[in-house]
């Protein structure tokens, strides 16, 4: 697939391309994205090859801090004068979730990423774009900097020069109303440049609100259940894979006649937490439940892993997604008893909304990184679909 240039569109905080994924669906061309992770980077130039993006412009992908002095200069380089419509993005969410709050005694207030929301400003202010999309997680409504609300702060420097809504009941978007399925409500802050009066940010979120009605949600059985069974251990980075399961989710996300599934490999897992997983998941029961029943597999540090292992249902959405899963996936046991294990990055990336053609090529530490850290590509689509629909009047 080859896009054109009539909507364009610079992706600030890239990570893997979550974020811009939606937008290429919707025939955006990204003009830069700016990813300081070198991993990630190499994702975002494998899947910018996939939609046949020249060589000069896939090699502009370089690790780059976006705190650094000359950004400016460096986003002025990759666009070349050209027309930005839309900036896309979000700062890391780690210094303002509730995850990283609990964990650090100082409530995260000393974390340098609290201040990341600055270089998306300046760029922001900079590129003058037509409209943007600033997307971080629910804690950074309530994050504190010297006992100020910092939603306030960003709030304030957003409208000297866009319209935005500040009703927090129309900014926290949930994934899974936009067909993910999975439950991922993220603060979503759409900005209209002042100038362009004609275009109210409420019919944005209005209309957003339409494609929400008119969804069909999903659960974790429409994505997930035709891929190959794995015990732990078994897998491999790309197999041969045919499956006659059909459904309106997998429509979205698999490619018609593709006979391959990439990153479909499971962990290894020790016996007792294989017998966790088997007992959670064929009794459908909470950690809690385990205990009670089970004594023999509570957990040496009991305490510290007290909410750390969780079901996900084939018959309910997931739970939200996240790069911890890196670490050791146990909030994301498989639902099939049978397989006993947690889930592999590719069912993941499904939960996610990634395309089954989309490849991570690195290693499973990073798979899961760059999947946990990414905005799914369908409700990414979805908004870029509403903004397509605005820049066609202007």
């Amino acid at each position: 697939m080859t896009l054109s240039k009539s909507y364009t569109f610079v992706d600030l905080f890239a990570g893997a391309g979550g974020f811009a994924e939606g937008f290429y669906q919707e025939n955006f061309y990204a003009l830069s994205h700016i990813e300081v992770d070198n991993y990630a980077c190499d994702t975002l130039k494998s899947r910018m090859k996939f939609y046949n993006y020249p060589k000069n412009e896939i090699d502009k992908i370089v690790p780059i801090d976006m705190t650094r002095n000359d950004i400016l200069d460096i986003i002025d380089s990759q666009i070349a004068n050209q027309n930005v419509d839309v900036i896309i993005g979000g700062p890391p969410c780690q210094s303002f979730s509730s995850h990283g709050k609990a964990r650090d005694k100082y409530s995260m207030q000393k974390d340098p990423r609290n201040y990341l929301y600055e270089s998306y400003m300046k760029i922001l202010n900079h590129c003058n774009p037509k409209f943007f999309v600033f997307e971080n997680v629910e804690g950074i409504l309530s994050t504190r900097i010297k006992g100020k609300l910092l939603i306030e702060k960003i709030f304030a420097d957003m409208k000297k020069n866009y319209k935005i809504i500040e009703n927090k009941n129309k900014i926290i978007q949930n994934a899974y109303d936009y067909g993910v399925p999975q439950d991922r409500k993220r603060v979503i802050i759409i900005g209209v440049r002042n100038d362009l009066d004609y275009i109210d940010v409420n019919d944005i979120y209005e209309d957003l609100e339409k494609i929400k009605i008119n969804q069909k949600k999903f659960t974790v059985k429409d994505a997930i259940f035709d891929l190959p069974k794995l015990k732990p251990g078994e897998g491999e980075e790309i197999v041969k894979y045919k499956s006659n399961i059909k459904n309106e989710y997998l429509s979205k996300i698999k490619e018609p006649g593709c006979n391959l599934i990439h990153n479909h490999v499971a962990r290894t897992h020790n016996e007792i937490d294989q017998a966790r997983y088997l007992y959670m998941s064929k009794n459908k029961w909470t950690l809690k439940e385990l205990y009670e029943n089970k004594f023999e597999l509570i957990h040496e540090k009991k305490r510290k892993f007290n909410n750390s292992y969780s079901v996900q249902y084939f018959e309910k959405p997931s739970k939200t997604i996240i790069a911890h899963l890196f670490k050791d996936g146990n909030q994301f046991i498989h639902p099939d008893y049978k397989q006993q294990r947690t889930f592999t990055a590719r069912e993941a990336a499904r939960i996610q909304s990634f395309p089954d053609n989309f490849i991570f090529n690195c290693s499973r530490t990073q798979q899961f990184k760059q999947i946990g850290n990414a905005v799914p590509p369908l409700m990414a689509k979805h908004i870029a679909s509403v903004l397509k629909k605005y820049l066609k009047k202007i």
